[in-house]
């Protein structure tokens, strides 16, 4: 049995502004997040990790390179480009009040009805694009995996839900049924057969972040 621990990188500061990142957009994490770094170590305390792989975006990256020197074991760090963010187009840079007035059919579509999303008119990824891609590399990941490895898996908010959703079999109208991805957050799934099917242990785990979450943790 094979685990794999996703976990989405700590809060930036347009994450607090509600500001679109993707995979071409970025911004520093706040200063916060480093010390919830620490507590995610914290809760995986005792879990024997030999890998992380994680998007090769900034934000995910300082999360992992942090987070794998908090937990003070020998991991090797690889990145790969399948984990990064949705590739957002024209939407990235931008306020989520700019996107709803600008592009109201898509911003709608993208958050609420992933079935009707159609990224043409802003030179964006696509749902059923993004999770071949992300899923793509978790297989690529699990090739060499052993039957009793824990791995972890640095990314992003968007892409983890719609991946994670998508590798368990959820249909695109339902992605965002089970709610989102927190920052710092954990969420981990199990396979027993090299990937060919998973199983959902936790999602979007927090507690030992000790907050209240606002609006602006979750996407």
């Amino acid at each position: 049995m094979t685990k794999l621990y996703f976990i989405r990188h700590g809060k930036t500061e347009w994450n607090l502004e509600s500001r679109y990142q993707g995979m071409h957009g970025d911004s520093p994490l706040l200063p916060q997040s480093y010390d919830e770094i620490k507590l995610l170590a914290k809760s995986l305390k005792g879990i024997p990790f030999s890998r992380l792989y994680a998007s090769p975006i900034k934000r995910a990256r300082i999360t992992a390179f942090e987070l794998v020197a908090d937990l003070k074991q020998p991991i090797r760090v690889s990145l790969m480009n399948e984990l990064a963010e949705f590739n957002l187009g024209k939407m990235e840079g931008m306020l989520f009040s700019e996107v709803e007035q600008q592009y109201p059919v898509e911003f709608d579509a993208f958050r609420n009805h992933p079935d009707q999303y159609d990224p043409t008119a802003i030179g964006a990824e696509s749902f059923p694009a993004l999770i071949q891609r992300f899923n793509h590399g978790i297989h690529e990941i699990l090739q060499t995996a052993a039957d009793d490895e824990n791995i972890l898996v640095v990314s992003h908010g968007a892409a983890l839900n719609a991946a994670l959703n998508g590798i368990v079999g959820v249909p695109l109208a339902h992605l965002r049924d089970r709610g989102g991805l927190s920052n710092t957050s954990t969420t981990v799934l199990e396979t027993k057969n090299h990937g060919q099917d998973f199983k959902i242990i936790s999602w979007n785990q927090t507690d030992y972040l000790h907050k209240e979450k606002d609006l602006t943790d979750t996407i």
